[in-house]
């Protein structure tokens, strides 16, 4: 029972428990997302805002989703890829003069999304974030211009506080460039001499964020694996016209869990009007549980200023390579990259893309499942970003992403007419905005400068004046140029049958016997630095087995002109799947990244990739069966690409194993003569042991049977580890003569 005299000071305490309840819900963020529906209209002038707004669209999403359907959406043809037209005769000699800056075909420059939000209660601060959209952006609040952003792969924050009918409804609207011709010339609105459409959209997520004064502007998350801390910097800034002060913290928990692992002591922050500060503090992580393709822990770090409140992922990984030992490091181990690329900016112009690149049960079957059962753990997103939300799948199913700036150029003399050059102050602020929006992704391994490019500006410029903002000192990998940093990776694309796309086809796969995998002469920017192979093939079909314009030529003189889809489709798999294992096999790159898993297919692509059923996400059984074998941790190669066995004659077959696990591996390697439908001819076997992350090679031999016909020379690595793993297969196409 409750007296008098008790009730009182229990009354009294109770208020002061819901008053500070109450302040710690102001200083909470309101984050309200616009995702959604939003109505959209196009236009000539960028000032001339639509009167009516006739369709609908979805953000994020493209404007080729607008219902009623806009004609000609997508309808541009940049000036890479009118250059390589007029190279090949496909285009006339004066188009890169009438149409440097690109050749529109609509009649429309800009499209406008406009939709309503009710703001809150009046708070301090309110800020619009977009976090992608194409091609240059600019902000209306309730009629009033509130700004411009040029970027078209990263984030734009707009401050709107000074707009806004509070506890209202308000009116925004969001104008991009119907096309990239819209923005400078010198500005990137993305290069690419094989992309043929290039449609616009909000293609990322829209929100807005309500808070008081300091907000906090960012926060990257900097692990320190050999002592178990995090860095952690936060920018706070103070948009009022007076002084404020405040108590910056910072909690550390388990992100499923939601358990708390650390905090540290709260930090005196005082800012005048306007006022903006950077805090770097170190957060001790005890028994730090590290992130791994392999196991993907992460963790929430939670930071308020008393007038904000933002909760930032990471995960406790760091990830370099060496050039001593040109190999990838993850925390502190040796670890091989096996992988493939994404173009999702070419699939945006696939005529099956729709909305699935924001289905979020399609994209986690793209970067979780698939990769899993191919034995991926790492991926370039090549030519073109990928939504935010791209990038937290990742961190979940546990990714390692080589992060490419949407930047093609070539090099001097590449294609008839053409060059191009950037306003480097404006790639160097772009650039800074993308690191922004990615450091805190534990997925996100290596910075990526460009494709296939060379220009000095970005290791002499552009990579110096950005790269001291990343914490944690990721690699950057510069293309055809110098590498920008002693320890940085140089990419290798060893197109061996490239020879064939209008030529005699010089390569046959029997060469790879007598080579040793390592790069050609010339071929690197740099022998000293770590090298990596991240395409290679030339054997690329559109998804119902037609050659592309690339590997027409190849197909005719590897099957002649009467072959099948299917003959094709599985040449394909068969040859990509014995080069990967070639590469592979003799371990002179840090890793293997094969191109190209999404793209888009249609006739007269000049790329596509693997996929029976893109919309559902089947692979060709052919690129899974072969590929799938290929990428395996504990790796097969066979040495040997001959045509034909002689009955009868004894051979001694050359197959070498890669181990690529931090664990020795032991078992019995198996070599054996198969018909087409399976049955066992010849049989030999032998004890394999291959060291952690190591190689050895073995020779077996074999008398061939007394049989004709078309056969499989299989060899098959059984381990012995436990719980069972299924074995790693190589075959070999072979006819076997009496």
């Amino acid at each position: 029972m409750i007296t008098e005299k008790r009730f009182i000071p229990l009354l009294v305490t109770l208020s002061v428990l819901l008053a500070a309840c109450a302040e710690s819900r102001a200083a909470e963020r309101q984050t309200v997302s616009l995702d959604g529906q939003w109505q959209i209209a196009e236009g000539m002038s960028p000032t001339e805002m639509p009167t009516a707004f006739t369709h609908t669209v979805p953000v994020p999403g493209l404007a080729n989703l607008a219902e009623p359907a806009f004609k000609d959406v997508d309808r541009f043809i940049s000036r890479e890829n009118m250059a390589r037209r007029i190279t090949y005769k496909l285009a006339p000699d004066d188009w890169l003069q009438k149409y440097w800056v690109g050749k529109v075909d609509q009649e429309r420059n800009y499209f406008w999304y406009r939709r309503t939000f009710r703001a809150p209660k009046e708070r301090a601060v309110a800020l619009l974030k977009i976090n992608k959209a194409q091609f240059g952006t600019a902000v209306w609040v309730n009629g009033q211009k509130l700004g411009e952003y040029s970027g078209c792969f990263t984030a734009s924050v707009f401050p709107l506080a000074n707009l806004i009918r509070w506890n209202a409804e308000n009116m925004l609207v969001i104008r991009i460039g119907a096309h990239p011709a819209v923005l400078p010339d010198t500005y990137p609105a993305g290069s690419d001499f094989e992309k043929n459409q290039w449609t616009p959209g909000i293609y990322d997520s829209v929100s807005l964020a309500f808070c008081d004064n300091p907000a906090i502007e960012t926060v990257q998350v900097a692990p320190r694996v050999a002592t178990g801390e995090a860095v952690v910097q936060t920018r706070v800034k103070n948009h009022s016209a007076s002084p404020v002060t405040a108590s910056l913290s910072h909690t550390v928990k388990t992100w499923k869990r939601g358990k708390q692992v650390s905090a540290c002591e709260p930090v005196a922050v005082a800012l005048q009007p306007g006022e903006e500060k950077v805090i770097t503090q170190t957060i001790r992580i005890p028994d730090a549980h590290l992130w791994s393709p392999e196991d993907p822990f992460l963790y929430v770090v939670e930071t308020r200023t008393g007038g904000d409140s933002v909760t930032m992922r990471f995960g406790m990984r760091e990830f370099r390579f060496d050039a001593a030992t040109k190999r990838a490091f993850l925390n502190g181990k040796v670890y091989y990259l096996r992988g493939s690329n994404i173009t999702l900016h070419r699939f945006f112009e696939d005529p099956l893309c729709k909305a699935l690149p924001w289905n979020e049960k399609w994209v986690r079957k793209l970067l979780g499942d698939l990769p899993k059962k191919m034995h991926w753990n790492y991926f370039r997103f090549c030519i073109g970003p990928v939504p935010d939300r791209w990038f937290d799948i990742c961190d979940e199913e546990g990714l390692l992403i080589q992060n490419e700036f949407f930047v093609w150029t070539g090099g001097p003399g590449w294609f008839k007419g053409y060059s191009r050059t950037y306003d480097t102050d404006e790639m160097i602020r772009q650039y800074k905005d993308w690191m922004r929006d990615n450091w805190n992704h534990p997925s996100v391994a290596v910075w990526d400068a460009n494709n296939e490019t060379k220009d000095d500006s970005f290791g002499d410029k552009i990579i110096p004046a950005v790269r001291a903002l990343d914490l944690s000192d990721r690699p950057w990998e510069n293309s055809y140029n110098k590498p920008a940093g002693p320890n940085d990776p140089v990419e290798n694309h060893p197109y061996l049958m490239i020879s064939g796309w209008h030529d005699k086809l010089t390569f046959k796969m029997s060469d790879l016997e007598t080579m040793d995998g390592k790069p050609g002469k010339g071929s690197l920017p740099s022998d000293t630095n770590p090298p990596i192979i991240n395409e290679y093939g030339w054997l690329w079909l559109n998804r119902d087995g037609s050659p592309t314009l690339l590997t027409e030529n190849v197909y005719a003189q590897l099957l002649g002109t009467n072959s099948t889809a299917r003959q094709r489709l599985d040449l394909y798999s068969y040859l990509l799947g014995a080069k990967t294992e070639f590469w592979r096999a003799h371990r002179q790159y840090a890793g293997i990244v094969h191109f190209v898993y999404l793209t888009c297919s249609y006739p007269g692509v000049y790329t596509a990739d693997h996929f029976s059923d893109v919309t559902k996400l089947t692979l060709d059984p052919a690129f899974a069966d072969y590929m799938g074998e290929a990428f395996k941790p504990l790796g097969v190669y066979i040495n040997f690409f001959q045509p034909t066995l002689k009955a009868g004659k004894a051979h001694t077959f050359t197959v070498m194993l890669v181990n690529d696990e931090s664990q020795p591996a032991k078992g019995t390697l198996t070599l054996s003569i198969e018909t087409e439908k399976g049955k066992e001819l010849v049989r030999a076997e032998q004890p394999f042991d291959v060291k952690e992350l190591g190689d050895a090679s073995y020779t077996l031999s074999l008398t061939v049977p007394d049989y004709a016909g078309k056969c499989f020379l299989k060899a098959t690595a059984t381990s012995d580890k436990k719980p069972k793993i299924k074995p790693t297969v190589s075959r070999r196409w072979v006819t076997v003569e009496r």
